[in-house]
């Protein structure tokens, strides 16, 4: 895989609304990510795209052997061959028209060798143009064509009898081998925890590993919450003789869909411990992989190139100066714009009905929720149409989901088989549980809410796409989408080259310009998810050891925080918000230590 053209890729967003973002950017050379968890969802988006390009469409039916990796497989392997012939096709044009290869051009940054290339040519004497022309050819590129699998959502199946699977068959280790099998060159990013089965079923695959030139065909990249993390999982995989070929660092609450939170540690604390610390993902790591060549192989080859793993950083970034901060202050390699995106109507598939809703959303409308069945707090937007088709079935006195896809399937409470808790059968058993219970009233509401709040992310998260695809009526399809708080900034429907000018801060911005700083909405999210855990704490947060963590933590943060807002800034950034959140939040620190619980 090449080294990427741009300084920002788009990262997944729910299962659905990325799930082509490929087919759409990466003729222009931009990198994104699909989502593999929903292999029937795959399947319509597939036969949806055989259709329009007029390729042979074979069903590979939910019944069949092995079926989920064989979706995944022909989805991707699909994507690719349409990724190529589009490239191709931008490639092919002339330089010198107002077309898709001038397009892909302007949007590079502005400080891309390859961009200079091209305005040097422009300006070329006519004997230079035609040589010029022909070596910006050969480097043009596509984008990667990443896929993203939550590592947690790993569910082991049973067979039609009611036997149960072995576990190369489990939800994770389908869609892994899904993308193993595809023919993709591409990075496989791995979600939502550490998994030790999965990541021991990737050493069954060679693509994973160095080929007799030492390339690597199928790279690993993993999101993490934190160095320790990193250090941890990195070491695991290399034992194996997995290298890992790039490490996402994910802000804990400030970004879309789910939000694992850390014990108080903002970004800003842990981007500057992965600075400090870099070079221990090489020292402590390089030695295991050659280790495991030495021993399982024929040995590292002197030859081979030992890359260093680039580390990246999402989640909630808005402005070209937020950006410069990032890549220059922190040394990262590159970042992640998700939820603007979901504006841009070139690459990603939202329906227009919950585009328009994120249009006109504001930061009240965005919120951490309940809504998921995995338990874990899940960026939200209110009013979607999920949440309608929800409260109007909970009318109805049958609440919940009737469940058609089951990837979330887990509780064991009152069945002997999984089922989820979003579905009308765990729901009714639920609240019939709470209504012979001995709580208070009040409380029982409280539960209830809880219970009820719990949504069909498996389908609903796909339904947008089906929708703007034409593939669904939108009448019997209810949408979810998982948008992070920094929607509420963005306010319209982009082109793709506009949203790549507000990135690179070419012309005027797409955000006004009293937005709070990235750190300063991370801070302020933080202290909220702090008061919601004392809420639901019985003890004085006072004598609470892990409550005190956090505070102290978060304290620290911001007076580190503090200093970023004395520094001096970059263009765009409102390092005012900083300090005006860190003022307020500290307060508001001391009022909620100061309580005590009677």
């Amino acid at each position: 895989m090449n080294p990427t053209l741009h300084t920002f890729s788009i990262p997944v967003m729910g299962t659905g609304h990325s799930i082509d973002s490929p087919i759409r950017v990466a003729p222009f050379g931009i990198n994104s990510v699909i989502s593999v968890v929903d292999d029937l969802l795959v399947e319509k988006i597939r036969k949806y795209y055989c259709q329009q390009f007029g390729l042979p469409y074979n069903n590979i039916p939910r019944s069949a052997e092995d079926g989920r990796a064989k979706r995944i497989t022909a989805y991707l392997d699909l994507v690719n061959d349409i990724v190529q012939r589009k490239f191709k096709e931008v490639r092919s044009q002339s330089f010198f028209e107002d077309n898709e290869k001038a397009k892909y051009f302007r949007m590079l940054p502005d400080q891309s060798p390859l961009k200079n290339t091209y305005q040097k040519m422009l300006a070329a004497a006519e004997n230079e143009k035609r040589s010029l022309a022909i070596k910006l050819n050969d480097l043009m590129q596509p984008g990667s064509i990443d896929v993203n699998i939550m590592a947690k959502v790993d569910k082991l199946n049973l067979t039609k009898s009611g036997k149960p699977m072995s576990a190369e068959f489990s939800d994770g280790s389908a869609a892994l081998r899904g993308y193993a099998n595809s023919k993709l060159s591409s990075s496989l990013i791995l979600s939502a925890g550490f998994n030790p089965r999965l990541y021991n079923y990737l050493s069954e695959f060679k693509d994973f590993y160095r080929d007799a030139s030492g390339n690597i065909k199928k790279k690993i990249i993993l999101k993490v919450s934190d160095f320790r993390s990193a250090l941890i999982q990195g070491k695991y995989l290399a034992k194996k003789g997995l290298e890992v070929f790039e490490y996402r660092i994910e802000s804990g609450l400030n970004c879309g869909g789910h939000a694992f939170a850390t014990d108080g540690l903002l970004l800003p604390v842990l981007l500057k411990e992965f600075k400090e610390k870099r070079e221990m993902l090489s020292s402590a790591i390089r030695p295991l992989i050659e280790k495991f060549y030495e021993d399982e192989r024929d040995g590292f080859s002197p030859e081979w190139q030992a890359v260093e793993p680039r580390i990246t950083v999402q989640g909630g970034i808005g402005t070209h100066g937020e950006m410069q901060r990032l890549l220059k202050e922190y040394d990262m390699d590159s970042t992640g714009w998700g939820s603007p995106f979901l504006l841009v109507p070139e690459a990603t598939t939202v329906d227009q009905t919950t585009r328009t809703l994120l249009e006109n959303a504001g930061e009240e409308d965005l919120y951490l929720s309940g809504v998921s069945p995995l338990g874990v707090p899940f960026n939200n937007v209110r009013q979607t149409g999920s949440r309608l088709w929800h409260e109007g079935r909970i009318e109805k006195g049958k609440p919940g989901s009737q469940c058609p896809k089951g990837f979330l399937e887990s509780n064991t409470e009152f069945t002997e088989n999984p089922i989820c808790t979003a579905s009308t059968q765990y729901q009714l058993l639920k609240i019939d549980q709470i209504n012979h219970s001995e709580y208070t009233d009040d409380k029982k509401e409280r539960l209830k809410t809880k219970v009820l709040d719990k949504a069909c992310l498996c389908d609903h998260l796909g339904n947008g796409a089906l929708i703007q695809l034409g593939i669904q009526k939108e009448s019997r399809s209810p949408q979810a989408i998982c948008p992070g708080p920094n929607i509420a900034y963005f306010n319209g429907e982009y082109s793709l080259e506009e949203m790549l000018d507000h990135i690179y801060g070419r012309g005027e911005p797409l955000v006004d310009s009293d937005r709070p700083h990235m750190f300063a909405k991370e801070m302020n999210m933080y202290v909220d998810y702090l008061q919601d855990l004392i809420d639901g704490s019985d003890l004085d947060p006072g004598e609470d050891r892990k409550l005190n963590r956090f505070r102290n933590n978060l304290e620290e943060g911001m007076d580190y925080c503090r200093d970023i807002a004395a520094s001096d800034g970059f263009e765009g950034e409102n390092l005012e918000s900083i300090k005006a959140a860190v003022t307020e939040q500290k307060a508001r620190l001391e009022r909620m230590f100061s309580v005590v619980v009677v």
